[in-house]
């Protein structure tokens, strides 16, 4: 049976070590939906939310999320982000957020993407609140998780950095 690694053997929260994990290419995709109003939709795509525009700043609110994941989930660790992307696709009843995040890192990069794309829902409904009072964020889940071993020539860089 797993354990839970968060979880030390004195049953106390801990950080995991990942100290001695070999880099890899981390890969992570998450995607949630919001149910929109077709009034609300309407007014997204004629940039008619007062508060500005909706899509451009949830991009940049799920983006910016994902960069300070580590500050919001506590045992979380802090990874050099390498690429973190906010695709919004509106539908005839809302909209599909999906965030990929990418890192070359010892551990997955699937809280950021999954922070990520839940701040960029919020956003969304916390600017369209006022016009719709029927929104629904749903489905938020991790959709892809992947790693892939990087080049000797990264890692004989990073002993050199070890050493320094």
């Amino acid at each position: 049976m797993k354990r839970l690694t968060h979880v030390g053997t004195d049953g106390r929260a801990q950080m995991v070590d990942v100290s001695a994990k070999p880099l890899s290419k981390r890969r992570a995709v998450a995607s949630g939906r919001i149910r929109l109003q077709r009034e609300t939709l309407e007014l997204i795509a004629s940039d008619q939310i007062a508060k500005g525009n909706v899509f451009a700043t949830a991009r940049i609110a799920g983006i910016q999320a994902a960069k300070q994941t580590a500050q919001l989930i506590p045992l979380c660790h802090t990874l050099p982000l390498g690429q973190v992307n906010i695709e919004i696709i509106a539908s005839k009843d809302g909209a599909e957020v999906k965030c990929i995040a990418q890192t070359i890192a010892q551990t997955g990069v699937e809280m950021e993407a999954l922070v990520g794309v839940t701040v960029a829902l919020l956003t969304i409904y916390d600017m369209c609140k006022a016009v719709d009072k029927e929104m629904i964020i749903s489905n938020v889940q991790l959709f892809e998780k992947t790693k892939t071993r990087v080049a000797a020539a990264c890692d004989r860089r990073s002993e050199k950095t070890r050493r320094s």
